[in-house]
Formats: C-alpha cells, sequence, structure tokens
C-alpha cells in the first residue's frame, strides 16, 4: 500500500498563516543554507484549483489540515520551495533561478509522446489538463547535493499518460527531454553540457504508482522556477531525475543517456536511487540539511520509499548501479 495520505495537505492560505506552527518546528528561512552544488486517487472536489491552462480536469485538494507528510515530517513553505532551486537551464544560483525564470512563458506549451507506443500524438498543456485527474501528494525531495525538502505536488500519475499512449512490448525505457531555447533559459548557453537536458527511467519504474508529472504544488500552478508547466517528480530518486519543463517523452528500447551521465559519467549514474550506503566520489550520502533546519538528518535508503519500490531492484548491484 501506497502510505501517501494526498489528501492530508495543508492548503497554502492555511500553512502561511500559522506562524505559531512554523516556529514551533523551526521552519526558519533560508538565510545563508546555500549547500554546495546539488498514493491512492483521491476523490475530486467539485471546484478545481485555480488554473490558466482553460478547463481542468478535477483536481483532489486538501481537506484535514494536516501539515505532514506520512513519517511526521513537516512540509516545506511555498516561499523556500519556490526560491531555492536547482534549474541550470536559467543558473547555477538556486537563490537566483526564480527571478531569472519569472518571465518564462508556459503557455503555449506542448508535449510530443512518442517512440514505441501504438497512441503517439502532440498534446497542448490544455489537453493534458483536461483529461487527467490531479491529486495532491506530500513527497520528500532529496538531492544529490545534501539537501531535502517536503513538498505538497499537484498532479497525476506519470502510468496514466503512458497508459494512454500504449507501449509496445519492445519499449524498455522512458526517454525525457525539456525544452531548448536559450534566448529563454539563458543557462542553455553553457557549454559544460549536452543539451538538452535529457532524463529517463526505466518502463517499470516509470509505471509505478509513486512516479508523478507534477503541474502544481500548494494547490496552484507550477512557477518557471519549478518546473512549469510539467516536470517529474520521482521522490525515490536523487532530484536531478526529475526533469522540469518536459517538452518530449518517447519510448525507447535502448537505455537514455541523460544529460549528468553524460557531464559526470563516473558520478552520476542512470538510476540515482538515494542511497546512503553509496557516497558520491566527492561527499558522503549519509545524512542530509532539511531546508529550514539547522542540524542535518539521517538520510533513509529510497528516500523512506522501499516498501514500495525496492522489489524494482531485486538482484541488483546497488553499490554498481547508483
Amino acid at each position: 500500500m501506497i502510505p501517501i495520505k494526498s489528501s492530508e495537505i495543508t492548503p497554502e492560505n492555511v500553512y502561511l498563516n500559522r506562524r505559531t506552527f512554523m516556529k514551533g518546528v523551526g521552519l526558519a528561512a533560508l538565510g545563508g543554507l546555500a549547500v554546495a552544488a546539488c498514493a491512492p486517487a483521491a476523490t475530486p472536489i467539485a471546484e478545481p484549483a485555480a488554473s490558466t491552462a482553460g478547463t481542468a480536469a478535477p483536481v483532489a485538494t486538501a481537506s484535514t489540515g494536516a501539515t505532514t507528510d506520512e513519517l511526521g515530517d513537516p512540509v516545506n513553505s511555498y516561499e523556500q520551495i519556490t526560491n531555492y532551486n536547482n534549474f541550470y537551464e536559467f543558473t547555477t544560483d538556486k537563490e537566483k533561478v526564480a527571478g531569472l525564470a519569472k518571465d518564462f512563458p508556459t503557455r503555449p506549451w506542448t508535449v510530443e509522446v512518442g517512440g514505441l507506443v501504438n497512441n503517439p500524438g502532440t498534446f497542448s498543456i490544455e489537453d493534458i489538463l483536461s483529461t487527467f485527474e490531479r491529486e495532491e501528494r506530500v513527497y520528500r525531495l532529496r538531492c544529490v547535493e545534501g539537501w531535502s525538502m517536503v513538498i505538497p505536488w499537484l498532479g497525476f500519475q506519470l502510468s496514466k499518460l503512458l497508459e494512454k499512449a500504449d507501449p509496445q512490448s519492445s519499449a524498455k525505457y522512458v526517454r525525457f527531454e525539456t525544452l531548448m531555447d536559450p534566448d529563454k533559459m539563458p543557462g542553455e548557453r553553457s557549454s559544460w553540457f549536452e543539451w538538452p537536458y535529457v532524463e529517463g527511467l526505466r518502463i517499470d519504474e516509470a509505471m509505478n504508482p509513486l512516479a508523478l508529472i507534477a503541474t502544481g504544488l500548494y494547490g496552484k500552478e507550477l512557477l518557471p522556477q519549478n518546473g512549469a508547466p510539467l516536470r517529474l517528480v520521482v521522490p525515490w530518486k536523487y532530484g536531478f531525475k526529475s526533469i522540469k519543463s518536459i517538452v518530449k517523452i518517447d519510448l525507447v528500447e535502448e537505455q537514455p543517456t541523460s544529460l549528468w551521465m553524460a557531464a559526470a559519467p563516473n558520478e552520476y549514474g542512470f538510476y540515482a536511487n538515494v542511497n546512503p550506503e553509496v557516497q558520491h566520489p566527492r561527499w558522503s550520502q549519509r545524512t542530509e540539511r532539511r531546508i529550514g533546519e539547522t542540524k542535518r538528518r539521517e538520510t533513509l535508503m529510497f528516500n523512506g520509499y522501499g516498501d514500495e519500490v525496492a522489489h524494482l531492484y531485486d538482484g541488483m548491484n546497488l553499490a554498481a548501479y547508483y
């Protein structure tokens, strides 16, 4: 059973007004926390979350007023989540991404779904939002750099999109690609990386119920700095696997080479599962710093989602397939 209680999320206005609660759990402002370079379907409600994307499918939203994930960890604030971002397409400075991305246009937007599928197509963001019922899920995000957050995402299971595309039997992997537009994303002018940003999942990973296509957070549409209008969220993997601003999804037979695999193959493997027992070549992965906290905490295997995903890697040497 998936331990994500998607109904137990606090609406942003309630959360932000709970100053006493925030002080009690220590969700302080980001201050000097710069870190070295890093669910069951819910019942729809009558009124969907506000959207600029036309008529959207119903949105299942918060109702209980809970403020934690299933482990009891408090969610990070909207300000923290939207102002501390890794998005190299804009800049490598986490605290400058929001400013550089604020005018990034997310409409019109289309996503091409193709490759080894029986129902390929190009879909507008309006098509996607009107087709797939969205829900809110609280997930932990663990960056490979050693920092983490707890985020109330709004989105739909990736498996729903893949089922609609109808993968062929020869499809073994899912390849994702970010928008390539250096005029709008100035970081893509850098020669350090092979743009556009590419990521991938094995097809059974992509079909796991935890894998999410996020369209928003805190019940609002995604902001550009968080990967608007569509981003992948794979909570048991390091954050760089959760590719942002997706424009292309292909089902393929060969394992994709991701941007980070191409840039530093000795540091970033294809799987990138959160594993405190396998250190990064330049730092340990045993602990992490939750944004808003001052002390470090132990990192959990598979980021705490082992009950749902460990079976995907039976028989694999997880130290080798980092």
